[in-house]
C-alpha cells in the first residue's frame, strides 16, 4: 500500500514537473476563462492552459470528477495539497482540481495560496450543501421557513393596506389644519385643495417603494432556504448591501464637501449683511452724492447678487457630483443660455443701472419720452414702466430710454407736483397784459393747478403774424385726475375767459381783417346739444 502510494506521489511530481517545464517553455496562447459552477454555485474561475487542457476543458474534467465524488459518498473532505507553484484541491482521495499561479486575479487574490483557499472553502460549501439537498427534515425545515417569511410578507401587505386607508381618510383633516395654521396675517400660504394631490402622490410612490422593498427582501430569503437557489438569494441581498454600502460611502463622502460648502454660504450671509449695513451707513446725506435712499436698494441688490455668486463659484467645487458628467453638462447649458441672451439682458439691466445711478427718472415723476408722457410707476432693472394720462400702462425698455430725449416735468418744481404748460397764440392787435391776464385767470379757475408757486406766462416767440404766449403752472400730484384731464379742463376754462372779455384765438395767417372778431359770446355758450351745469 504504501509503495502504491509512492508511485502516485512520484508520477504526480514527475507530471507537475512537466508541466511547469511546458508552462515555461511553451509558446503562450490565451485562452478564454472558463467559471467551475457545482449545484448552481460558482467554485473557480480557470485562465489558464494546463497540458495542453484549455480553461473550459478544465472545468469540463473538474465537474466529472466532482460529480462522481458526491454521488459515491456524502462525507467528503476538501483539502489541498501544494505542488511546486501550484495547489491541487482533492476532494476525498480524488484530485478536483489544480489552482495554477496564472489562474488566480490579482485584484482580488493576494497570492495562489489565497485563491486556492477560497476555491477549496466554496468546494466545502457545495458538499454541505449537497449533504442538506439529499436531507428530507433540512428540506422541510427550508419550506416551513419559506412559508412562514410568505406569511410575514403578507400580513405586511395587508397592514399597509389597512394604514393606507387610515390616512387617506385623515389625510385632508390633517392637512386643513396644518395649512391653516400656515398664515401671513389672514391670508393662508398653502391651500390643501392644491397640495393633496401632490401629498397624495408622493405617499402613493412610497407605498410602491416599501412594497418592492419587502418583495426583494421576501424574495431573496426563500430563494437563500434551498441549497440550488441559494446562490441567487445571495447575489440578491450581497447586491442590496453594495447598494446601501455605496450609498451610505457616498453619504459619508459629500459630508466633508458640503460641510464646507455650508460653511461658505454662511460667511456669504454673514459679509451680505454686513455689507448691507455699510451700505446704509454710507448712503448717509453728505457722505456720497451717488448713494442715496434712490439708489441704497439696487446698491444692495448687486453686492449680495456679486458675493452670493463668487461664494457660488467658490462652493461649487465642494457639492457633491460636482465632477460629474450631468454636471458638466449643465454647466454647459447655463453657459450656452447666457451666451446666447447676454446682448439684450446685459445690455437692458446696463440701461437700468444708468436710470438709476444718473437719477434720470423716479416713480412718482411725469416725464415724456420720446412719444410717451406719463407718471413713472415702476423703474426696474430691464424694463420702466409708466402711466399715461389716459389711463394706460407703458413698459418700456431701458435701453430706448438711455436711448431717446427725456422731459421731466417734476425735478424743477417746487415741493411735490409737476409742470402743466399750454402754447396760444393771439394777434398783435390783443394787448399781450390782457393776454397774459386772461391766462393767469384761467389758470386760477382750473382745479388742481396750485397757487404758489403761482402760474407764469412767458412770450415764447414774435412770429411773423402773432406773439406765442406760453402759460406754466404747478399741478398736485395727489389729485385723482390724471395730466390729460386736468389739461381739458385748463384749455376749456382758455376759451371761457378769453369769450368772456370777446378775445378771439386765432393766428392770423390772412390777407385781411375779419368783418367780425372769431369769439363765441356767453349766451350762445350752452347751444344745443351742450347742457348748462346745474347751480350747487
Amino acid at each position: 500500500m504504501r509503495s502504491r502510494l509512492l508511485a502516485v506521489m512520484f508520477s504526480a511530481f514527475g507530471m507537475f514537473w512537466s508541466v511547469q517545464l511546458w508552462a515555461e517553455d511553451a509558446p503562450k496562447v490565451v485562452d478564454a476563462p472558463a467559471e467551475l459552477k457545482v449545484a448552481n454555485r460558482g467554485v473557480m474561475v480557470f485562465r489558464a492552459t494546463i497540458l495542453g487542457e484549455a480553461p473550459a476543458s478544465r472545468v469540463k474534467r473538474a465537474k466529472a470528477v466532482i460529480g462522481e465524488a458526491l454521488d459515491e459518498a456524502d462525507d467528503l473532505n476538501v483539502t489541498l495539497d501544494p505542488i511546486m507553484k501550484s495547489y491541487m484541491v482533492l476532494l476525498g482521495s480524488r484530485r478536483a482540481f489544480i489552482v495554477s499561479p496564472k489562474d488566480f486575479d490579482e485584484t482580488e487574490y493576494d497570492s495562489v495560496q489565497q485563491a486556492a483557499e477560497a476555491a477549496a472553502g466554496r468546494l466545502r460549501q457545495v458538499v454541505a450543501e449537497t449533504q442538506e439537498a439529499r436531507s428530507l427534515q433540512l428540506i422541510l425545515r427550508s419550506v416551513g421557513a419559506a412559508l412562514l417569511a410568505t406569511g410575514i410578507y403578507l400580513g405586511l401587505l395587508l397592514v399597509m393596506v389597512f394604514l393606507r386607508r387610515k390616512l387617506l381618510k385623515k389625510l385632508p383633516d390633517l392637512m386643513h389644519r396644518h395649512t391653516q395654521a400656515l398664515k401671513v396675517g389672514h391670508v393662508p400660504l398653502i391651500d390643501a385643495n392644491f397640495l393633496y394631490p401632490l401629498v397624495s402622490r408622493v405617499l402613493e410612490v412610497l407605498r410602491w417603494a416599501i412594497v418592492l422593498l419587502l418583495t426583494y427582501e421576501w424574495l431573496g430569503f426563500v430563494l437563500s432556504r434551498f441549497p440550488y437557489t441559494r446562490p441567487w438569494g445571495e447575489s440578491l441581498n450581497n447586491y442590496l448591501l453594495e447598494v446601501a454600502d455605496y450609498l451610505l460611502q457616498g453619504i459619508l463622502g459629500a459630508i466633508p464637501g458640503l460641510g464646507v460648502a455650508l460653511a461658505i454660504f454662511f460667511i456669504a450671509r454673514g459679509a451680505t449683511a454686513f455689507s448691507r449695513r455699510i451700505l446704509r451707513r454710507m448712503a448717509t446725506p453728505g457722505t456720497f452724492n451717488w448713494l442715496n435712499h434712490e439708489t441704497l436698494q439696487p446698491t444692495q441688490r448687486l453686492t449680495s447678487l456679486a458675493i452670493w455668486l463668487f461664494a457660488l463659484a467658490m462652493a461649487y467645487p465642494y457639492l457633491p457630483g460636482a465632477g460629474t458628467d450631468a454636471f458638466k453638462g449643465l454647466s454647459v447649458l447655463v453657459g450656452l443660455m447666457i451666451s446666447l441672451g447676454a446682448s439684450s439682458v446685459v445690455g437692458q439691466a446696463a440701461a437700468g443701472l444708468i436710470l438709476t445711478y444718473t437719477r434720470t427718472l423716479r416713480p412718482g415723476e411725469f416725464v415724456r419720452i420720446g412719444e410717451h408722457e406719463g407718471t413713472v410707476t415702476e423703474l426696474g432693472m430691464f424694463t420702466t414702466s409708466i402711466r399715461t394720462g389716459l389711463g394706460e400702462v407703458l413698459t418700456l425698455p431701458n435701453s430706448m430710454i438711455t436711448g431717446t430725449v427725456t422731459k421731466n416735468y417734476s425735478r424743477v418744481v417746487q415741493g411735490p407736483g409737476y409742470v402743466v404748460d399750454t402754447v396760444v397764440t393771439i394777434g398783435y392787435d390783443t394787448p399781450w397784459r390782457q393776454v397774459e391776464g386772461m391766462l393767469l385767470e384761467a389758470a386760477k379757475r382750473t382745479p388742481g393747478i396750485l397757487e404758489t408757486p403761482p402760474p407764469q406766462v412767458f412770450q415764447t416767440a414774435l412770429s411773423d403774424f402773432y406773439p406765442e404766449y406760453r402759460l406754466v403752472a404747478q399741478a398736485i400730484p395727489s389729485q385723482p385726475r390724471p395730466r390729460a384731464v386736468l389739461l381739458s379742463m385748463l384749455h376749456a376754462n382758455i376759451q371761457d375767459v378769453f369769450n368772456e372779455y370777446g378775445v378771439q384765438i386765432m393766428s392770423p395767417h390772412y390777407l385781411g381783417d375779419p368783418q367780425h372778431e372769431k369769439w363765441v359770446p356767453r349766451d350762445k355758450w350752452y347751444t344745443a346739444p351742450a347742457q348748462e351745469p346745474k347751480e350747487l
